[in-house]
């Protein structure tokens, strides 16, 4: 049998996470996307499947001000705007999404930050 990847792996547990998180509009899912060079997060409601809000470090507002987006500084500043515009929507509530990653290092960051700037889960 082939070895799986690193991400093939992470999938695999996405996959298992995903069937017991569910967005509803009253408490939406925060879904966060990692790569190397950029992080991004949107806030989903499954039920109608639409994406309420995002945030990413490529976004150009936000480029400006991170630069590179790969570290942890950029990570809790996108916490925190999507946490801003979440706040501004009238989310309070979501349900957590990690994407299959750990909850250390650059995810931790941005959960800390949407924390921070008002948003519970």
């Amino acid at each position: 049998m082939a070895k799986l990847s690193r991400n093939d792996r992470r999938l695999k547990r996405h996959e298992r996470v995903r069937k017991n998180v569910f967005g509803t509009p009253e408490k939406p899912r925060m879904c966060v996307f990692r790569s190397n060079a950029n992080i991004s997060v949107q806030i989903i409601d499954d039920v109608n499947g639409v994406t309420l809000v995002s945030a990413s470090s490529v976004d150009k507002d936000l480029k400006k001000e991170i630069g590179y987006g790969g570290n942890k500084e950029a990570a809790a500043k996108v916490g925190k705007a999507v946490a801003e515009k979440a706040v501004a929507k009238g989310i309070k509530e979501v349900c957590f999404d990690r994407g299959g990653y750990l909850f250390h290092g650059r995810v931790k960051e941005l959960a800390d930050a949407a924390r921070e700037a008002g948003l519970e889960f």
